[in-house]
């Protein structure tokens, strides 16, 4: 029995902790339909880097939700489960050049809710991240969302 709670709670952790569900937006920009297709009304146009978790997927197209809890269709080509990313969740977020508050805040800090990067690291409480222009930084996880 403790061998079968073992392999039930690794499985469980393996599964949390991947990207498997996690999709990435790897396109300069991409629309998001309220169905699967082109023929149904554009619900939010967004930028490279914006992730999403997946809830279904149909034909070339994936049911995603995003930050808010929403959910959007966005066609296959323009999404990928290569690298991690990260958007604000609050209103701002300030990104700094080290991982702390000791560190001073970037030239293009601070960044607004919705403002997209790709995830270069995690250490601790802090996420190294880069923007689709190549500019990073530091920021505070908690206000961040990384599906």
């Amino acid at each position: 029995m403790r061998s079968f709670l073992a392999a039930v709670l690794i499985t469980t952790i393996v599964v949390l902790s991947g990207n498997a569900f996690a999709l990435c937006v790897d396109n300069e920009y991409a629309n998001l339909r309220n169905g699967p297709g082109t023929t149904f009304a554009k619900t939010w146009e967004v930028y490279k880097y914006m992730p999403f978790a997946e809830v279904e997927k149909k034909g070339d197209w994936y049911k995603v939700k995003d930050v808010d809890g929403d959910t959007h269709w966005i066609f296959g080509k323009l999404i990928t489960t290569k690298y991690k990313c990260a958007v604000v969740k609050n209103e701002k977020a300030n990104v700094r050049t080290g991982p702390g508050t000791n560190f001073k805040e970037t030239d293009f800090s601070p960044v607004l809710r919705y403002y997209s990067f790709k995830v270069e690291k995690i250490e601790g409480d802090w996420v190294k991240v880069v923007d689709q222009d190549g500019d990073g930084g530091w920021i505070y996880k908690p206000l961040l969302w990384i599906p």
